[in-house]
This record gives structure tokens, C-alpha cells and sequence, in this order.
């Protein structure tokens, strides 16, 4: 399978990415005060070894609203109660991003209005047109 071909997953760029942490203001009662458990993901797009430069272009052009001036992808967590938990959620979020980045979209066929489809609509002009015909004044 190419390159191209082959499905990109956020397990093929763990090498690449990076985690920070930070209080979060999600759930987790007096906790949410204490503990670290917002977790934010970066990734450097332009700097990866894992993806191939088309690949890199797609990502920048597709995702260019989530990232930042540098090429750096930033994907953030704190809706779990526990750092863990949220890291599998931001990895969950790159993963859909990534699928949703490299999906290709399918060629819409244009088509024709069938037989019956025009002769509606016609059928529809003519009455309108009638109807219009004896709202006017005698003349």
C-alpha cells in the first residue's frame, strides 16, 4: 500500500506529538482546582517525518483554522475527569480531524430532469399563467 493510499491514524504520529497539561474547567468538583487534568496536544505539521509533503499540504490548507502561524496543530481536552482520560479524547479528536482531512469527496454526476419532472413544472407554468390571465380587467 502507497504512501497515499494509506490511512494516517494519531498512533502513527505518537512519536511526533506532544502533551501539555493544565487545570481544567471542565467537571471534577474541588479537584478542578487542584489537579491538571486539561490536556492540550501539539503537533508540528510542517515538521513531521511521518507525513509526506502532499500530505503536509492537505493538513495546512484543510485544518488551517485550528492551527498556528508556525504549522503547529492544537487540539485541546478537559470535558473527563482525569488527565487520561482526556489525552485518549484529544487523540481521539485528531484521529476524526485527520480522517475527515484525508477523506475524499465523491464526484457528483450531473443529471438530467426526468420526462415527467418537466412536463410538471410546465404543467404548473400553464396554470399559473391561467390563473394570472382571469385575475386581469376585461378589456
Amino acid at each position: 500500500m502507497s504512501i497515499e493510499k494509506k490511512k494516517i491514524k494519531a498512533a502513527d504520529l505518537r512519536s511526533e506529538i506532544d502533551f501539555t497539561t493544565a487545570r481544567s474547567s471542565g467537571p471534577g468538583g474541588q479537584n478542578v482546582n487542584k489537579v491538571n487534568t486539561k490536556v492540550v496536544l501539539r503537533f508540528d505539521v510542517k515538521q513531521s517525518g511521518v507525513l509526506n509533503d502532499h500530505q503536509k499540504k492537505t493538513l495546512l490548507n484543510k485544518l488551517a483554522s485550528r492551527m498556528t502561524k508556525e504549522g503547529v496543530l492544537v487540539l485541546a481536552a478537559e470535558s473527563k475527569r482525569t488527565q487520561l482520560q482526556n489525552k485518549e479524547a484529544a487523540l481521539k479528536k485528531l484521529d476524526k480531524l485527520l480522517s475527515q482531512a484525508f477523506a475524499v469527496r465523491k464526484r457528483r454526476k450531473p443529471t438530467s430532469p426526468t420526462k415527467a419532472s418537466v412536463k410538471k413544472r410546465l404543467d404548473q407554468k400553464k396554470l399559473k399563467g391561467e390563473k394570472k390571465k382571469w385575475r386581469q380587467k376585461p378589456g
